[in-house]
């Protein structure tokens, strides 16, 4: 006998934030595979689900029914949440019966959010009378009111209440709500509610308050509580369901569950007949732009472009004018002016308020009309940009226009947005934080309550980042992992609920750059949310986008920021500027920089795989710029394109291409496919393709789909035979651009941020202090990249100077030193501890100090500052980074002292307060008394070198004033074969380097492809007193060296200079501890001698005397006839090589002269 119908109406998902277990696919299979006909979703005081569900449940045959579990304050949504005053909150099941329905919940559920929310997003009865028309509702699981009122002996309130709801939504749409999960109060409830039913005749209807999918999945939900409490797992009073039979039930399940009331499981159907909910998709909501001159859209739209099109072409563009006339009769026959315009005024508004904004991104630089309207700065027409990549006619979609700001300026820009076009129709957009391998490990362990320095090492196992496998896959492929899991049945918990649980939406983030503008409130077209002071859409950007809301995205890039920054401190030093959107894209200057690889703060070409490209590929010219932004991808990279990019470049490929009517289209990247702009044009050249045919094409081959590709391969054969073309030849090119043509990248966006590229690389090549200065300024919370900056200006000549309590800022500043070299003042922003208006507090006071030409020490300095403004924490950290080290104390003195400082600054605060400071202003002034600016400082406090660095690194992140190594600096230089900083000097097969020195920013990665695939390699710096060098440990390596290389490690390491890098890289052979490398060696000692030296021989004799043993001792002498030659001493004179000789012998020759040799 067939199971009877039902459907589930109370329904939560991982939408139901750290409450619910379920993902909305694995509900629409589940009920799909049982036969069920509808599903609800309705999730707690939320609708972040809402589109999901309609959408997947309609993709498998489904019927989605909209809902949500609503939390319904006892007394009023705007007082506080507090059951002991009486207002505290009770639930009940919503579901959307009609369109109308559908925008009542909307408004209920935003309201809970923006008007109700203490602790949930509460509505109340009030509210609810306003919008009950076109819902249907359940009486609510055990919180519902109802139940709650007759769990405490009030059945006839009871009664009253469900009579009342039964009017308010009418007799057909309000039902009892019975569950059955085995807990006692369940029952009885259920027994009351048969009663009231029986009464009044308000039917039943049944339903699961389904949790989790599967019955065994309860225990994972359970840790999903845990997480939400913050509880441990085996606390005995959390908060936990008392029943493991929220799970989603069959239909056979749920009518044996109800076998004696048949009717509450068909009434389940008599619930889902009545829902009729049509959403709309792809239909335009976009706010009419209003132009304040009176004009109307249209008519300003043309006399800008007229204006402009004048401006940058002339009268006699007939190109120009020909494409502009097309992109205007497609931008109006879709209806997207007023989108335009408004992302015009958006922009002409921070450019005239000096906001920074980019030239363009993505495929909007392929439209004139986006170039006349100064949306982009970058012409189409001289680049070969088309239009139909950005916005094709055949396949109607939003345009999207990507803006970047510079990242100080970009709230000012939203907030304008907000003035422009009303505070209720402009919001922020919601995003979800998932639990991520890595996370969802963490918080997993903690309920578990597993020891935390084993959790992290074992989060620090996994892969993470793009293309990172699941925990799963991870799991499967490691090893390491496997050997975790099996320690025991609590370790193996941890990956079975981590596996479970990944992925899932762990809380609600606002979207870092996207806002949705709609033509009224907002909340006429989509649920609105929270994220703590932000009121934001409930549904994510993909889903508004397909509900016809116009998106923006206000991206904050930080290059623009530090291009900004750059060109204010070149007006600082009394320079004049250059304006960067007028910069020659020819410059000599720029060209050599790139060929070198000197790109550290170049937009986009930072990276050391990016460097070595630039090696390679030497840039000659913008288009190469272009080129070389598309071609740095793992498509390109993989497939043998960049080599033949390359190699065609320079000569050593011969250049052709696959038909010669393609030759136009491909001669500025020698016979490559590089952009999917060429794909377009060919297959409109060679095979008569419409424009927008040639982006459905580049589309398709984005997607690989066969069925689709064997459709345009025919349509271009045949378009090419047409055409004159051979068919051999016809298909020999098809698979040309097949080939190729898929690793094919926007050539638009290539071009828009290659000026920026460009940009930063003419500042670093004419402006490279005040550049760098910026690069500082805006990086000063990674201490890596501080570190990294400092060697970039190291091995440019430029002195960092040491923080400053008396000349530095928050932000680093360009400045010269004594002799009038390059330097840049270290920003006290980058100290670890301080905070921008303590440290402007302080120069504010510092100024004044010196206005009034009162000498600067320690103590007056901390006493002139009101501790309110900054305490004792910022000081610390000042004295700490060496920011005193000037004034000539000890920073161990100088800590002690702080108290006794701190304790006069509070005295003098006070008697500024009180006006007790001035007093005998009145009586023309007074003689103070003199002052001992050196009070409290006393020298028998003062620390070691050793100490000093370790405070240092402890707020830089690395040591300016000095180095660990200074101790160890003989025995570093006498294991090394050479400096650290003479690597480039070295070509790459010159064999094996040996080098001593510091690990630092060790980051271990896990190889995605090849042999190797899933094993765990390594890089980091390795740095010596002359600064540093990359290093490369590959698997086999670091499998044995895992547990030596750490940061803060000094290792001894053997490897080779990696081929055709730019800047020295080392792979790693071999890694041991100083002293094993010492223990291990055989070899003997050398020194190199002089003439110059004769007056040291004696003491170079009684020194080696004094550390007698096995190691031979040699001298490379120069003489006086200039000639080297290698002498070997005496066997008696043979020496025991230690860090203690090596000390000594480099103090009285130097590093450079000190040795060791293999014999």
């Amino acid at each position: 006998m067939a199971a009877p119908d039902f459907v589930h109406l109370h329904v939560h998902s991982e939408y139901s934030l750290l409450d619910g277990a379920n993902r909305i696919g694995d509900l629409v299979k589940a009920c799909k595979a049982d036969g069920q006909r509808a599903l609800a979703l309705t999730d707690h005081g939320n609708m972040h689900g809402a589109i999901e569900l309609y959408q997947k449940a309609h993709a498998g045959d489904v019927k989605p029914l909209l809902g949500c579990e609503v939390y319904i304050a006892k007394r009023s949504m705007r007082e506080k949440h507090s059951k002991k005053n009486g207002n505290g909150y009770s639930h009940l099941t919503l579901l959307a019966r009609t369109n109308e329905g559908y925008q009542n919940l909307v408004k209920l559920s935003s309201a809970g959010f923006v008007d109700g929310y203490h602790f949930k997003p509460r509505i109340d009865m009030d509210l609810l009378r306003e919008h009950a028309s076109g819902i249907s509702c359940l009486s609510g699981c055990l919180a519902g009111e109802i139940n709650q009122l007759t769990r405490t002996g009030k059945e006839n309130e009871a009664e009253d209440l469900a009579s009342g709801l039964r009017d308010l939504f009418g007799p057909e749409h309000f039902w009892l709500e019975l569950q059955r999960n085995g807990l006692n109060i369940q029952a009885d409830a259920n027994e009351a509610l048969v009663r009231i039913h029986e009464r009044t005749g308000i039917p039943l209807v049944a339903t699961n308050d389904i949790h989790y999918l599967r019955a065994e999945d309860c225990h994972a939900q359970d840790v999903l509580l845990c997480i939400n409490t913050g509880a441990k797992k085996d606390e005995k009073d959390r908060f936990r369901f008392e029943t493991d039979t929220l799970f989603f039930k069959s239909r056979e399940e749920m009518s044996h569950m109800f076998r004696d009331l048949p009717d509450s499981v068909k009434a389940t159907n008599d619930v889902a007949d009545q829902v009729d909910v049509e959403l709309t998709f792809g239909e335009y909501h976009v706010p009419e732009f209003v132009s304040g001159t009176g004009e109307t859209a249209d008519a300003l739209f043309d006399r800008l472009l007229e204006e402009r099109l004048a401006e940058l072409y002339g009268a006699d563009s007939q190109a120009a004018r020909d494409r502009l006339e097309r992109e205007k009769a497609i931008i109006r026959e879709l209806g997207f002016v007023s989108y335009f315009l408004i992302v015009w005024d958006l922009i002409k508004w921070a450019r005239d308020h000096d906001i920074a904004v980019g030239p363009g991104r993505g495929s909007a630089a392929g439209s004139i009309v986006a170039y006349l309207l100064d949306i982009t700065r970058l012409c189409p027409l001289k680049y070969d940009l088309l239009f139909e990549r950005f916005l094709n006619s055949s396949r109607v979609s939003m345009p999207d226009i990507d803006i970047d700001f510079c990242k100080e300026g970009r709230e000012r820009v939203i907030e304008y947005t907000r003035e422009k076009y009303g505070r209720d129709c402009v919001t922020q957009i919601v995003t979800f934080g998932t639990m991520a391998s890595r996370t969802v490990v963490r918080d997993v362990g903690r309920v578990l309550d597993l020891p935390l320095n084993e959790i992290n090492k074992i989060s620090k196992k996994i892969p993470t980042g793009p293309g990172a496998p699941p925990l799963a896959k991870a799991l499967e492929e490691d090893s390491e992992l496997q050997a975790f899991r099996d320690q025991g049945p609590r370790w193996k918990e941890l990956f079975q609920y981590s596996v479970c649980l990944e992925g899932m939406s762990r809380h609600v983030s606002t979207h870092a750059a996207g806002v949705v503008i709609t033509p009224g409130p907002t909340v006429d077209y989509v649920p609105l949310g929270r994220n703590g002071d932000d009121i934001t859409t409930q549904y994510p950007a993909p889903q508004l986008e397909e509900l016809g809301l116009l998106k923006m995205d206000y991206l904050g890039l930080r290059t623009l920021t530090i291009i900004e920054r750059c060109l204010d401190n070149i007006r600082r030093r009394g320079l004049e500027a250059p304006v960067v959107d007028e910069l020659p894209l020819d410059d000599p200057g720029v060209f050599q920089l790139l060929m070198a690889g000197d790109t550290l703060g170049v937009f986009q070409l930072e990276s050391e795989g990016m460097r070595k490209l630039l090696s390679r590929l030497k840039p000659d010219c913008f288009d190469d710029v272009i080129a070389v932004l598309a071609l740095y991808r793992p498509g390109p990279l993989e497939s043998g394109m960049v080599d033949m990019f390359v190699d065609r470049k320079h000569g050593r490929e011969e250049i052709s291409y696959p038909h010669e009517s393609l030759i136009p289209i491909l001669d500025s990247t020698y016979g490559c496919l590089v952009y999917q702009e060429q794909v377009m044009l060919a297959s409109v050249e060679l095979s008569g393709f419409s424009l927008n045919d040639a982006d459905n094409l580049r589309k398709a081959m984005g997607k690989k789909k066969p069925e689709i590709m064997q459709k345009f391969s025919a349509q271009f054969i045949e378009g090419a035979v047409a055409n004159g073309c051979v068919e051999d030849v016809a298909r020999n090119t098809w698979d040309n651009i097949i080939k190729f043509g898929g690793y094919g990248f926007n050539k638009s966006h290539s071009a828009a941020y290659a000026l920026i590229t460009y940009q930063t690389a003419y500042l670093k090549a004419h402006h490279r202090t005040d550049f760098l200065a910026a690069n500082f300024s805006c990086e000063m919370s990674d201490s890596n990249k501080i570190k990294d900056f400092i060697d970039d200006s190291k091995r440019s000549e430029i002195s960092i100077l040491m923080p400053s309590a008396t000349e530095s800022e928050w932000e680093f500043r360009p400045t010269t030193t004594s002799d009038g070299g390059e330097a840049i003042r270290f920003g006290i922003g980058a100290v670890k501890g301080t905070g921008r208006a303590a440290i402007e507090a302080m120069v504010r006071t510092r100024t004044e100090l010196e206005e009034k030409e009162e000498p600067l020490s320690f103590h007056s300095l901390v006493t002139a500052v009101d501790p309110h403004d900054m305490g004792k924490i910022a000081w610390e950290a000042l004295i700490k980074s060496g920011s005193f080290d000037e004034m000539g104390h000890n920073r161990g003195a100088l800590l002690a002292a702080l108290d006794s400082a701190m304790t006069d600054a509070s005295s003098a605060a006070k008697d500024r307060r009180s006006g007790q400071s001035s007093m005998f202003d009145a009586f023309g002034g007074a003689e103070e008394p003199e002052v001992d600016h050196e009070v409290g400082i006393d020298d028998s406090f003062a620390i070691e070198k050793a100490e000093s660095l370790r405070l240092e690194y402890e707020v830089l992140g690395f040591y300016l004033s000095g180095h660990p190594l200074e101790e160890r600096a003989g025995l570093v230089s006498l294991l090394s074969s050479c400096p650290i900083r003479k690597l480039p000097e070295l070509a790459s097969h010159e064999g094996t380097v040996r080098i001593a020195g510091l690990v630092l920013q060790k980051a271990e990665l896990v190889v995605k492809s090849g042999r190797m695939a899933g094993s765990k390699m390594c890089r980091f710096r390795l740095e010596d007193l002359s600064g540093s060098v990359g290093v490369t440990c590959f698997p086999r390596t670091y499998e044995t060296a895992r547990d030596l290389i750490e940061d803060g490690a000094v290792l001894f390491c053997t490897g080779k200079l990696e081929d055709g890098a730019d800047e020295p890289a080392m792979l790693l052979d071999e890694v041991m501890s100083l002293s094993d490398a010492l223990k291990r060696f055989r070899g003997g000692l050398e020194l190199k001698v002089s003439p110059a030296d004769r007056g040291k021989l004696q003491e170079l004799k009684d020194m080696c005397a004094r550390h007698p043993g096995e190691n031979p001792l040699f001298f490379q002498a120069l003489g006086e006839d200039g000639f080297t030659r290698r002498v070997r001493a005496s066997k008696e004179r043979s020496v025991t090589i230690s860090e203690e000789l090596a000390g000594e012998l480099c103090d009285l020759l130097g590093h450079d002269r000190v040795g060791i040799v293999r014999v």
